[in-house]
C-alpha cells in the first residue's frame, strides 16, 4: 500500500510542470492554515481545562453595548 505522500507525488507528476509549483504552494497553504487552526483549538481546550472559560451570555452583551454606543458616539 502507498503512503500519502507516494499517492501526492504522482499526483504532481500528472500535473504538466506549470502546474506543479502553484500546486505545492497551495497544499503548504492550507497545511499551515490547519496547523494555526489546531493550535488555537488546542488553546482553546486548554483554556477551558484550565477554568479560563465562562459561558458567553449573549443578552448581557447586547445590553453593555448598547449602554456604551451613546458615550463612543457623543465623541
Amino acid at each position: 500500500m502507498k503512503t500519502t505522500a507516494e499517492r501526492a507525488a504522482e499526483a504532481l507528476e500528472l500535473l504538466p510542470e506549470e502546474m506543479r509549483e502553484p500546486a505545492v504552494a497551495y497544499l503548504i497553504e492550507q497545511a499551515e492554515k490547519f496547523r494555526m487552526l489546531k493550535q488555537d483549538i488546542d488553546k482553546g481546550l486548554a483554556d477551558i481545562e484550565a477554568g479560563r472559560i465562562r459561558e458567553w451570555d449573549f443578552a448581557d452583551f447586547l445590553r453593555r453595548a448598547r449602554l456604551v454606543e451613546p458615550e463612543s458616539r457623543a465623541k
